[in-house]
């Protein structure tokens, strides 16, 4: 087994590689993972500097908390230092402020990329921002201490960091615009109960359940994981005819690279 070599530790985030598992991790727990446009461009980064032999993410937050969402810097009339601040992004051109939320998403879209699978563990607060970096992996197992919330309709905003779409998908439409709209705590039994969460565990057992399911997810090849993935995830968008003709296609692939023939 080869050392845990970290690839990157900047701005509150800190990649590491143990073979074929990564692990990113939020590394400011005084600040409960405070996230800010600077941390996403690390998270970005974490993304494109994956090695090709990673097939497992793990996404973990240092201290009690995984992430409290969004910094309170980001609403104060100046923002983050050398930032656009929310105001000066309010009143420039459309297609600007529309760029820079885009980017800001960059940090969120890649855990759903088909030659991974990532898994969210999950303690304590994960609220805003915090929400729907977990949502944005394909798994996540949660503490029993976790509270999750999405708290942006209560500051007159919504959640526009890749958020909605998995979290409709997880718990249906009536409960996510009830989450939503309300602002209020998800907790662990209700997490575990609607499919948010597919584990809970206790707080001190977060981290080795993670790495548990890492490990039961490399058991199967990787070839097999990576088209079963690309499977489900394109389900919904397909029609039933649709996906029968999909897991054909893709089984004629597998049989076809089983038998060593090369399409």
């Amino acid at each position: 087994m080869t050392s845990h070599d970290s690839v990157l530790d900047k701005d509150g985030v800190r990649l590491t590689v143990d073979d074929a598992v990564a692990t990113v991790t939020l590394t400011n727990p005084a600040k409960r993972n405070a996230q800010s446009p600077a941390l996403w461009r690390a998270l970005t980064e974490a993304g494109r500097a994956l090695p090709g032999s990673v097939r497992v993410v793990v996404l973990r937050g240092e201290g009690k908390s995984f992430s409290a969402g969004l910094d309170r810097q980001a609403f104060t009339p100046e923002g983050f230092d050398g930032e656009p601040s929310f105001l000066d992004m309010a009143r420039g051109p459309q297609d600007e402020l529309d760029a820079t939320i885009a980017a800001y998403q960059e940090a969120f879209t890649w855990w759903r990329r088909n030659d991974l699978v990532s898994i969210a563990a999950v303690q304590g607060h994960a609220i805003g921002a915090g929400f729907q970096l977990a949502l944005a992996c394909d798994l996540r197992i949660a503490a029993d201490d976790v509270q999750f919330a999405m708290r942006e309709t209560s500051l007159g905003l919504v959640p526009d960091l890749t958020g909605t779409h998995p979290l409709v998908n997880l718990v249906g439409y009536a409960r996510a615009l009830e989450i939503c709209a309300t602002g209020r705590f998800v907790h662990a039994d209700e997490a575990e109960r609607t499919g948010l969460a597919n584990l809970v565990v206790p707080a001190d057992q977060l981290d080795a359940a993670a790495q548990d399911l890492a490990a039961a997810l490399l058991a199967a090849p990787r070839d097999a994981v990576v088209e079963t993935k690309a499977l489900l995830a394109g389900a919904a968008s397909r029609t039933y005819e649709e996906q029968r003709t999909a897991e054909r296609a893709a089984q004629g692939r597998r049989l076809r690279d089983l038998a060593g023939i090369s399409d």
